[in-house]
């Protein structure tokens, strides 16, 4: 049976993330923990005066975990899946926290979220949260952009830097969460400075790809982002997955100035896998 953690903040973003979810997973049991993790700034001394004689514990967690397991109850009746079962959790730690707790404690092996929460920023595909997961959270994340409509994941591209190897765990982890609904997988592998004698025979050594239906496009010396956002635009891709390390192909491909306009432009989701 399948751990998954969910994310929600309540906002449309977050629930069509946890559509994605359970359509991705319509056909596996999986146990679901829906997880809202409430700041306590969000409560002022007020809050507390007018609860009179209540508890804290009644005061600032009933009330949320009441609303979150009314979206439990959406969920269910939605989609009416006997394979799936749902656990609520209400959290008061931090964000990352929090997620590191659950994570342990129910060994969860995904976790899905929205690419922004309640806000939204306009400005760039990730917002500051979802960001602080996939830095801070070593679990892969599979983050789904704002207003996504489902389509099932066939078409998979995996970009790798030039010291990604095709036979590490993180790469194995990677094919065994999407063999069960990719058709078709694309790497890119990008070389920086036109040094495409390191991996031009890398395929011919790689047992895990012999019975994958894959292309394997080796890019020279051209960056990344670029190299990504003109394969999805001449390509029908469904997904796209990174394996990253902390502050480096995450980094450049998301957070630097230099990539804003391409982050703008991501349209389908990101599966994220820590190297």
């Amino acid at each position: 049976m399948k751990q998954i953690l969910l994310l929600t903040d309540f906002s449309k973003n977050s629930i069509n993330a946890m559509h994605y979810a359970l359509r991705l997973f319509e056909n596996d049991k999986c146990q679901f923990y829906v997880l809202h993790v409430e700041s306590t700034s969000a409560y002022i001394s007020d809050d507390l005066v007018m609860s009179g004689g209540k508890s804290v514990y009644d005061s600032l967690v009933k009330k949320t975990k009441h609303r979150l397991l009314k979206l439990i109850d959406d969920l269910k009746s939605e989609f009416k899946n006997e394979k799936h079962s749902f656990h609520e959790v209400v959290d008061y730690d931090g964000l990352t926290t929090a997620i590191n707790q659950v994570k342990t404690s129910k060994t969860v092996e995904l976790i899905v979220m929205g690419s922004n929460g309640v806000t939204g920023a306009t400005e760039a595909i990730f917002g500051s949260n979802t960001i602080n997961v996939i830095r801070n959270v070593n679990c892969p994340t599979l983050v789904v952009p704002e207003g996504f409509a489902y389509r099932e994941p066939k078409e998979v591209l995996l970009p790798l830097d030039v010291d990604k190897a095709l036979n590490s765990k993180a790469f194995l982890q990677f094919l065994n969460i999407t063999e069960p609904y990719r058709n078709k997988l694309h790497v890119l592998r990008i070389i920086e400075g036109n040094d495409a004698s390191k991996v031009e025979d890398e395929v011919r050594g790689v047992d895990l790809l012999v019975s994958v239906n894959f292309d394997y496009h080796v890019i020279d010396d051209v960056p990344i982002e670029y190299a990504v956002s003109s394969y999805i635009q001449t390509n029908h891709i469904d997904l796209t997955a990174l394996i990253v390390k902390k502050e480096t192909l995450f980094e450049r491909f998301f957070v630097s100035s230099t990539t804003k306009k391409m982050s703008n432009e991501l349209r389908v989701p990101l599966l994220v896998l820590h190297n």
